[in-house]
Order: C-alpha cells, then sequence, then structure tokens
C-alpha cells in the first residue's frame, strides 16, 4: 500500500500537466478518436449530451501516478458518495467492532408480577433496530417475572442528538430523510397503507408492514383536496399526516419519515408488550442509566453495518455512523453540521483531501461540496488492501444500450450516488491487465437543480433523463480506462 505522502505527491505530479478544456455546451459532435482508438473524455462527454459540469479524475492505485482529469479541483456536490467518507470515519473510531446497544431497565423491585418502579428502553443510536429486534425485549419482560408495571415507561433516545430531518429541503414525505436519534426503529419510518371502502378510505399506520404493529403517535387523515399530495404537522410527540384523496387509488402502502423516533419507538415497544401479557402506561422522555438491566439487544458489528450502507445507501445509518465517530473523538456531535465539520477536519488531516465542505454523513444535503481530487487521494490513501475496498459494492457496467456488458474491461467497486440532477460515481478499478486504479467522477447540473419548486422535488422533469445519460458517461470512463490503461 502506497502512503499518503507519496499518493499526494503523484497527483500533484499528474495535476501540473494541463487538463482536458471544457468543450462548449452545444458542441455539435465529438472531436476525432484518439490514436489509441477510444474517444477522448471530451468527446464522452459531448456525446453524452449533458447538461452542467463534468469533473473526474482516475489515477494508479500503486504509484499515485495521475493517469487523467477533467476539472479535478472543481467542487461540486458529493450525494451518496458521502457515505464512502462516512464508512472511513466510522471504520477508524468507533471502530470496526463497535456494536450499538438497546436496553431494557427496571428501576425498582419486581414482586408478584409487577414492577415497582420504572421501566426504561434505552437507545444506543443503532439504526438497523426492527420491530424483530425489539419483540425479542419485549419477550424478556414476562421471562423477568413482569405483567405490570406500576411506575412510569420511560424512553431514553439521549446517545444521539435529537435531528427532526436530516435535509430540510427534501419533500416533508420523503422516507429517505427521517429524523435521526438514540432510540431508532425501523430506519425511522412508518409504513402508511390504505384501501378503499365504498366512498371512502380505510388507512393505518403501522411499524413494518400492513401486518405488524400499528402505531398510535404517527395519524393519517384523507382530506378532499388535489394538493399538496402529504402535509405534516408535529406536536407533543404526534406525528399528523394528511394526504389527497385523490392521489390514493384503490389501496396501496407508502413509507413515510418519523419525526419523533424515540416516541415511534416506545409506542411500537408497548404494543409488543401488551402482546405478552404485560401493560405498560403510555411512554415518555426520560432515563436512568444506573437501572438494573433486563434484556440488551446488540446491533451487528460496524463493518456489517458499513457493508448494508454501502449496498443500500441508508441515510440513516449514515448519519448514526458519523455522529458516533465524532463523538467517538471528543468532537462537537450536537449537530450534523458540527459532525460533518469534524469529519472534514479529519479528512483533511488523515487523507490529504484539503478543506471540504461537508453539512452531513450522508450526502442528502446538496450544500456540501468536494472535489474529485480530494475524494481520489481519501480512496487511495485508504489503500487498495484497506477495509473499504472490500466493503464496497460492485459496479455493473452496462453498453450504450443500457444492458449488461457481456466482457467489461474493467472490474470496479465503488459507491454512486443520486440527487436531482447530481450523479456521482468514485471507487477502485482494477483492468484485465492487472493495473489497479482508484477514481472519482461527479457530474451535476446545479443550475437546474437551483432552479426546483418545491412541488417538482420528488420527480422534477428531466431528472431522470440527465441521471441516464450521467450514469453512462460514467461508464464509458470506466471502459476507456480498462481499454486504454489496461497495462
Amino acid at each position: 500500500m502506497i502512503g499518503r505522502r507519496t499518493v499526494l505527491a503523484g497527483l500533484a505530479a499528474g495535476l501540473a500537466a494541463p487538463a482536458c478544456a471544457r468543450p462548449p455546451a452545444t458542441a455539435s459532435r465529438p472531436p476525432a478518436r484518439p490514436p489509441d482508438g477510444w474517444p477522448s473524455p471530451e468527446a464522452l462527454f459531448a456525446q453524452a449530451g449533458l447538461s452542467g459540469e463534468a469533473a473526474f479524475l482516475v489515477a494508479d492505485a500503486a504509484t499515485g501516478e495521475l493517469l487523467e482529469a477533467r476539472a479535478p479541483g472543481r467542487a461540486l456536490p458529493p450525494a451518496s458518495v458521502m457515505k464512502a467518507l462516512t464508512a472511513l470515519y466510522a471504520l477508524e473510531a468507533p471502530g470496526p467492532g463497535h456494536r450499538f446497544a438497546t436496553t431494557l431497565r427496571a428501576a425498582g423491585p419486581v414482586s408478584g408480577g409487577v414492577l415497582r418502579g420504572d421501566l426504561i428502553l434505552e437507545g444506543g443510536g443503532d439504526p438497523s433496530l426492527d420491530t424483530g429486534a425489539l419483540a425479542g425485549l419485549a419477550r424478556a419482560l414476562p421471562a423477568a417475572g413482569i405483567s405490570r408495571v406500576d411506575g412510569r415507561f420511560l424512553i431514553d433516545g439521549a446517545a444521539l442528538p435529537a435531528i427532526p430531518r436530516i435535509d430540510p429541503a427534501q419533500p416533508v414525505y420523503a422516507g429517505y430523510d427521517p429524523a435521526v436519534g438514540g432510540l431508532n426503529l425501523n430506519f425511522n419510518r412508518v409504513y402508511f397503507h390504505w384501501q378503499r371502502r365504498g366512498a371512502g378510505y380505510e388507512v393505518g399506520m403501522a411499524a413494518q408492514d400492513s401486518r405488524s404493529p400499528q402505531v398510535a403517535m404517527a395519524r393519517m387523515r384523507v382530506a378532499s383536496r388535489a394538493a399538496p399530495l402529504y402535509a405534516y404537522e408535529g406536536g407533543d410527540g404526534i406525528d399528523s399526516w394528511s394526504v389527497a384523496a385523490g392521489a390514493l387509488g384503490a389501496g396501496g402502502g407508502r413509507w413515510l419519515p418519523v419525526r419523533h423516533p424515540d416516541r415511534y419507538a416506545g409506542d411500537v415497544f408497548r404494543t409488543l408488550a401488551a402482546g405478552q401479557g404485560v401493560t405498560l402506561p403510555a411512554p415518555r422522555p426520560g432515563g436512568n442509566r444506573g437501572a438494573a438491566v433486563i434484556a440488551r439487544h446488540a446491533s451487528p458489528p460496524a463493518d456489517a453495518l458499513v457493508l448494508d450502507m454501502l449496498k443500500y445507501s441508508t441515510n440513516l445509518t449514515a448519519e448514526v455512523m458519523g455522529l458516533t465517530g465524532t463523538a467517538a473523538r471528543g468532537r462537537d456531535a450536537r449537530s450534523l453540521a458540527a459532525s460533518a465539520g469534524a469529519m472534514a477536519d479529519w479528512l483533511a488531516r488523515t487523507h490529504g483531501t484539503g478543506r471540504v465542505r461537508l453539512v452531513d454523513h450522508s450526502g442528502l444535503g446538496d450544500a456540501s461540496r468536494i472535489a474529485p481530487q480530494a475524494l481520489v487521494n481519501a480512496l487511495a490513501t485508504a489503500g487498495w488492501q484497506g477495509r473499504l475496498r472490500g466493503l464496497m459494492k460492485p459496479v455493473v457496467l452496462k453498453d450504450e444500450r443500457g444492458r449488461r456488458m457481456a466482457d467489461p474491461p474493467v472490474a470496479a467497486v465503488g459507491k454512486t450516488g443520486t440527487l436531482h440532477f447530481v450523479t456521482t460515481l468514485a471507487g477502485y478499478a482494477e483492468t484485465a491487465g492487472g493495473r489497479r486504479l482508484v477514481f472519482a467522477v461527479l457530474c451535476a447540473d446545479l443550475d437546474r437543480r437551483a432552479a426546483l419548486r418545491p412541488d417538482q422535488r420528488d420527480r422534477p422533469p428531466g431528472a431522470r433523463s440527465y441521471a441516464r445519460a450521467a450514469r453512462g458517461f460514467q461508464y464509458r470512463l470506466l471502459e476507456r480506462w480498462g481499454r486504454v490503461y489496461g497495462g
């Protein structure tokens, strides 16, 4: 594995060479093919017909030699490529073996089936906690001889700050933009399901699917309106929603975000406990870290959580891992912005990224900015043999018709990212000849993104075709690098 100074020196030397200049946006035809027989990066950009900007850098992973670059210092939104950086951050601290604990405590003796004191559901920040794990904790109550609680039922989410939304600019009903807290359940999403009954609808809010425990703290009302599709009001620990009747059809379901995750977990746990014959009072915030442990659920280790985060691009996991990593370093983890700033400082100090602007750990907020050069520095210093590469998802190259390439000239793993009019990719690649590469490609049309009206943020016109063209451009670059630098 090459060291940080070697990488930086190699990239700096490469960047001293002239980079490809950006062609006019209205270029009528691509430049001629170079002597190697493969279209140049500028020709590929012109062929893709992309609006906005495209910046990339590819380097030799063994030497740090820059092979090709286009605007390598141009800082653009990383989108979910950010999660690769968060993975590096969390795998150092709290470390790959860290497990998040959710603990059930009793603050008092048990006599005659009654807990003479408070019952506490204490979160440790676990981003993977689901209804099944919570049901396991509920089964521990009768096993401990508890059928009733004469004290309070407390929910303790103080392990992490209570953050109502990752990115307030997202649509209010976006299930990928939930709250973040110390007590999380089902990725802090609630399942809204509906069925037409005569002239009206039967609706419900459930913990996991329409057959799982129904939720009292999240409520839905069907409204006679055309717009907005969903409206939200929150207060007193209740998520109150309404939906436009004309959008529902005969029946269906949709995940909605939870804004009070500790109340959500407490609500579901109370229902699960009732299924075990245990009566609990309504949940209320509070804790008692010194109370006796009845049961504890441990999450998978952090490296397994990171693997899933990179595979499924789960925003909640990224934010929890980032906040936990900041707290483990003794830095300010009271907000996403403060924690992301601490991560940016760490990246500059440890991975030679220079100063980058980060507003969260998931890439959901489009105010984050990072350049291809910084991304490549981070991935290269993490190392080809480092833990991160083994956790990344294979990149499936597709041809111009969108079909899986039968015999690709390069095998790549990486992290993709997508926001409306932002499409990114960064990772590692090995050519058929065995040459190892590290790369980052960022595509963005920030003017089109900035022009989106609030009512267009769910499915804006042109966003899907932009993403398809940008992803095709990235595939063609990888194909080119496999052919030209195959070794």
